[in-house]
């Protein structure tokens, strides 16, 4: 069932349907509501009916209580739980067992394990040369390879992208030029001119004999594409898997999603960035104002450290298929260039057995000397994080974050304003970009440091999610970078006294949403 409604682009009127759930993903969230409430009504009437029971109930809150007090994870991920755990007994510790540790299923870990030692590259003179020119800055290089199992580049070539029009031209571009194959891995796939304007070159691709493979995730393009559309692409030769398919579960299907951005055409080219394969990403339609974001393209040996990821999350979720990733891996002869580069990965544990975007975040703001500028769409922050930007600032390093002015999820942007006071007491510039919604996920340091990605400062990139961006150090695009952030500084609302007041509701409505950010 659809509804129509209507935008304007270009003070043109237009008419679009609305999409509704389709009912598999209706029935999948009936399904694990039902399972979570049928497990709690079976607590419950043993509790009544047997004797004693409910001691065992105590026991069991007591020694939850006790292993979420002990246990490693982030302080800030125990204190809701902990509430949750204590104030509803039986409904707090059923959620524990069932949502607190990350699960994932033991095919998916085998097969992760099995593909993720195919890429073996022998970096070390890289290292030793990046060590001779900063030790400083190879200590994070050296990390962010050991954490996220990648490499060190010096022979890769990056191109930066302001604005997902100019995304869009070149991605095209290179599309085009496909000779053997072409991956795509994009957290939100919607039917429309964008995205309608690449499967036109993927279907002709695939007619000539190019081998085209699509990754989405299920829940991401819940409401943007058909229930079963792998199958539909299937007809046009692509092959295609859902990211994670939705089964009705109780467990961590809901939250280890991929939130990745990775195309790659014949293992030559690569892009990575914030812009999903959606009409509003290139502005063809505004629901929040002017979309800003941005995307850099490589070009190089480290292209393959996005071949490897992608490949591993096409293969991970079709079970059946066997893969020989080394055909599709493209070696140029080395010529060294000035700059170096790390692509790499991001996720849930066991896979990442560390944050590594937030290690690389601190990294960045632990060692900077002049400053920090960050662009996200979400700054919903554990203290451990906050205190690193406050740190920072507090050293004299001066930090400049922005944020949308035009919010796409009203909650969530009140979570973001509750660290403003926080933050400006310490001396942080916070800006909001006045035309509209920014989703860029940018981080910049002393004009030779820079992350892109697709990591934004909230739990959900930090912790939950799969995800993806490129360190660089000493790349040409890092001036690129800054220039467009002085430029969407320009753009943006300053927050101060002005701008940003605090009445006795929404410091209440902040503070309670602020507790229990870590489980959205």
């Amino acid at each position: 069932m659809k509804r129509k409604y209507t935008y304007h682009v270009n003070n043109k009127k237009i008419s679009r349907e609305i999409k509704y759930i389709p009912f598999r993903y209706i029935l999948a969230m009936f399904l694990t509501i039902l399972e979570i409430l049928s497990i709690m009504a079976a607590v419950i009437l043993l509790a009544i009916y047997v004797p004693y029971f409910y001691l065992l109930i105590l026991l069991t809150v007591v020694g939850v209580v006790i292993s979420i007090i002990a246990s490693n994870d982030n302080p800030d991920y125990k204190v809701p739980w902990l509430l949750f755990v204590i104030v509803l007994p039986i409904a707090g510790f059923m959620l524990y067992f069932l949502f607190y540790k990350r699960k994932l299923p033991k095919k998916m870990l085998n097969r992760i394990e099995q593909f993720n030692s195919s890429l073996i590259i022998n970096d070390e003179s890289t290292h030793l040369d990046l060590k001779k020119e900063d030790e400083l800055v190879s200590t994070q290089a050296v990390q962010l390879c050991k954490i996220s199992n990648t490499h060190l580049y010096k022979d890769s070539k990056t191109a930066y992208y302001k604005c997902g029009e100019e995304f869009h031209e070149a991605l095209i571009n290179e599309i085009q030029k496909a000779k053997k194959f072409i991956f795509l891995e994009y957290f939100i796939i919607e039917e429309g001119m964008f995205w309608d304007s690449i499967l036109k070159i993927l279907k002709e691709k695939a007619l000539k004999g190019v081998e085209v493979k699509v990754v989405y995730d299920d829940i991401g393009c819940m409401m943007t594409l058909p229930s079963n559309y792998y199958k539909k692409l299937k007809k046009y030769n692509i092959n295609s898997v859902p990211f994670s398919k939705l089964k009705g579960q109780a467990d961590g299907e809901f939250n280890n999603r991929s939130h990745r951005k990775i195309l790659v055409v014949d293992g030559k080219v690569g892009f990575v960035g914030g812009i999903n394969l959606a009409d509003e990403y290139i502005n063809k339609i505004q629901k929040f104002g002017y979309w800003k974001d941005s995307a850099l393209k490589i070009e190089g040996n480290a292209v393959n450290e996005l071949t490897k990821l992608f490949l591993i999350d096409y293969y991970s979720n079709d079970k059946k298929a066997e893969i020989n990733f080394e055909k599709y891996y493209y070696f140029y002869e080395e010529s060294k260039l000035e700059n170096y580069i790390v692509p790499f990965g991001d996720g849930p544990k066991p896979i990442y057995e560390y944050n590594v975007g937030k290690t690389v975040i601190m990294n960045m703001l632990n060692q900077a000397k002049r400053y920090v500028y960050i662009t996200t769409p979400y700054l919903i922050v554990d203290n451990e994080m906050l205190k690193a930007i406050e740190n920072s600032a507090l050293r004299g390093v001066e930090i400049k974050i922005v944020v949308p002015h035009i919010p796409d999820k009203k909650l969530v942007f009140e979570m973001t304003k509750s660290t403003y006071r926080l933050l400006m007491k310490k001396g942080v510039k916070i800006y909001e970009f006045e035309k509209g919604f920014i989703h860029a996920k940018t981080y910049i340091s002393d004009d030779k440091i820079a992350m892109i990605g697709t990591i934004n400062l909230d739990y959900r990139s930090l912790i939950h999610h799969f995800e993806n961006g490129i360190w660089m150090y000493n790349d040409p695009t890092i001036m690129d970078m800054k220039k467009d952030f002085d430029d969407t500084i320009k753009e943006s609302l300053y927050m101060n006294d002005i701008y940003f007041k605090d009445n006795l509701l929404s410091k209440f409505i902040r503070s309670v949403v602020r507790i229990f950010a870590p489980l959205l």
